[in-house]
């Protein structure tokens, strides 16, 4: 609803500014805010200033009450006057409306305000006000912006400082991140270098082979760890010949230090003048001595790259040491097995000629672990003339195994004397391996041969059976119940037994290393001997030597070979023929001997030894 319009023409300033003025004071009277009501005032002073330019304004000035009936909105429409404007013109006229919060108290007012006459001076003055206004509105925004220019200098501020927080944080951040993985890649070369460390110590360890064990480290540390690998063991050089070292090698096995050098002229050691030294390599290397009780030798490593780092270094003295007690167990070993060996063969004696039987014998060492000392045959006459043959096998290796084999057989020998039986010799020999030696215990088994009687007699305690090839190659195992081990603590007498030995026929006795082996029992390996021995050709028995060798290499080959290996066989020939170098009697000096060819068949029987065996044929 329009209250109060009011239409005027304006054709000169002095109009326009008294329309202004009464636009002013109808804008007080409505109530409107100083800054909008100056605003207003000077859109349409602006206005009327262009119209007046054209030739004239129409103005009107209406009131209008808001939706609600509190609020007033006080329009101005400014359009070109009557004469300016075309007749055709249909342009829409300029608008402005301003929001007055008056009350209805003030609609009386309106008429009268818009009525009075408009005085210069005050004019002025109202202007001032309005300027007042506004520029009281505009120190209070200044007021206002200084406070949030403040503001913002304060929160951009805390932001350059909360960036610098956070770049700071992000700094640290990258280096834990950088640490993390630094620490990561050190932890994951600890532990290859751990876990080479442990594989390499298990398979150095795990021979008791000097030479394998040099080869083993070589082709472990090879290319990966080293590019070059020299093992230096005092002991083989003193005994090959002295060759030319590397100065680090040299001041490594001086000073029982390790040695490592590099390129540059200032790291590698002097040898101070050694008659030996050779110039090092032109790479870095690492000479670390093989101590454990004693220097054994010097580890050299040619570098694969230009140095080795700490870690590797300590890694590869650490294998250094490892390898080091692993040579000195495996000399220490090769030392203890080869005295026992020559021990146990200097026990072994020749074997007996007599007429009406052949004997051939073979001794072959293990080839796995110290398993030697221990096994034994025997054959020799009893004074009646009869031929005694003995295999033995004592508990037990080594040494201490060997010394007791060479009692056991010198106090069989002295009980035979007396012309006992098998079973009466096996008896004795218990009581009195329970009185002298009651931790040791030994299988044997005896056989009695007497001339012209186509009979064996034998006794067994705990042995392996005897095997016999009848002439017409049938095979049968002398497996009568053997009695117990000798030594067990039990009182036991002993039993004889007899077998058919007709002309033709061969007796095989024989230690449990020739038919057990880990993965295969005792009874699989005496019938793969029975098959093997009824396999032999008849004109093989002709030459015992080729018999004992074509049944040892498929029953007991060279790479099975965990325990010692003895082998007696015992043939009756089919035909007995007199040889007058078997006829002539033995020559009597305390103790058996043997016929005049007996020392050189001997000599030819240890030098077969020293090659794989001992080998006898009589």
């Amino acid at each position: 609803m329009v209250i109060a319009p009011d239409v005027r023409t304006i054709t000169s300033a002095a109009e326009a500014a008294r329309a202004r003025v009464e636009a002013g004071r109808l804008a007080a009277a409505l109530g409107a805010p100083e800054v909008e009501r100056a605003r207003f005032l000077t859109a349409l002073t602006a206005r009327l200033r262009e119209h007046l330019a054209g030739g004239g304004a129409e103005l009107t000035l209406t009131v209008r009450e808001g939706a609600s009936g509190e609020q007033r909105l006080m329009g101005a429409s400014v359009r070109a006057a009557p004469p300016a404007r075309p007749a055709t013109d249909e342009a829409p006229p300029w608008r402005l409306t301003l929001a007055c919060p008056g009350s209805t108290r003030r609609g009386a007012s309106l008429a009268a305000a818009a009525g009075r006459p408009v005085d210069a001076a005050q004019s002025v003055l109202g202007a001032d006000e309005e300027t007042a206004a506004v520029l009281r509105r505009l120190d209070q925004v200044e007021t206002l912006v200084r406070l949030h220019r403040e503001e913002l200098h304060q929160t951009n501020q805390g932001v350059l400082a909360l960036h610098a927080e956070l770049a700071a944080a992000a700094a640290t951040q990258r280096a834990l991140l950088e640490a993390e993985r630094t620490a990561r890649a050190q932890a994951e070369s600890a532990r290859r270098l751990l876990a080479f460390l442990a594989d390499a110590s298990a398979a150095v360890t795990a021979s008791l082979d000097h030479e394998d064990i040099v080869r083993r480290l070589s082709g472990l540390l090879v290319p990966e760890y080293a590019g070059q690998v020299d093992v230096w063991l005092f002991d083989d050089e003193r005994a090959a010949g002295a060759t030319a070292r590397p100065e680090a090698a040299l001041a490594a096995a001086r000073t029982d230090r390790p040695q490592h050098t590099g390129p540059d002229p200032g790291a590698p050691p002097r040898a101070g003048g050694h008659p030996r030294s050779a110039p090092d390599a032109s790479g870095s290397v690492l000479s670390i001595p093989l101590t454990t009780r004693r220097t054994l030798g010097v580890l050299t490593l040619t570098a694969p790259g230009d140095r080795y780092d700490t870690d590797t270094r300590v890694m590869l003295i650490e294998l250094a040491r490892r390898t080091a007690i692993a040579l000195d167990h495996a000399l220490r070993y090769a030392q203890h097995r080869d005295t026992a060996e020559a021990l146990q063969r200097a026990q072994l004696t020749d074997l007996p000629v007599v007429d009406g039987l052949r004997l051939a014998a073979r001794y072959l060492p293990a080839t796995r672990g110290l398993n030697i000392g221990g096994d034994w045959y025997d054959a020799f006459t009893q004074p009646d003339g009869s031929l005694l043959a003995v295999m033995g096998d004592v508990t037990g290796h080594g040494l201490r195994a060997a010394v007791i084999m060479g009692q056991l057989r010198t106090a069989l020998r002295a009980y035979a004397v007396e012309g006992d039986g098998p079973a009466r010799i096996l008896t004795r020999l218990h009581r009195m391996l329970r009185h002298q030696q009651p931790n040791l215990y030994a299988t044997v088994t005896i056989a009695r041969f007497r001339p012209g009687d186509p009979h064996v007699v034998w006794a067994a305690a705990g042995h392996p059976p005897g095997v016999v090839r009848d002439p017409g190659g049938g095979v049968r195992v002398l497996d009568a119940r053997p009695g117990v081990m000798l030594g067990v603590p039990v009182p036991f007498e002993y039993r004889d037994h007899a077998a058919e030995l007709p002309p033709g026929s061969m007796l095989v006795l024989y230690t449990d290393g020739l038919v057990e082996r880990r993965t295969r029992g005792i009874d699989s390996g005496i019938a793969l001997l029975g098959r093997t021995l009824a396999a032999v050709d008849e004109a093989a028995l002709e030459d015992l030597d080729r018999c004992a060798e074509s049944l040892l290499e498929p029953v007991a080959p060279e790479s099975e070979r965990d325990d010692d290996v003895c082998i007696l066989l015992c043939h009756v020939p089919a035909v007995a023929k007199r040889d007058p170098a078997r006829s002539r009697p033995p020559q009597q000096t305390g103790t058996l001997s043997a016929t005049p060819g007996a020392e050189s068949r001997r000599g030819s029987a240890e030098a077969a030894g020293r090659a794989g065996g001992r080998r006898q044929v009589l």
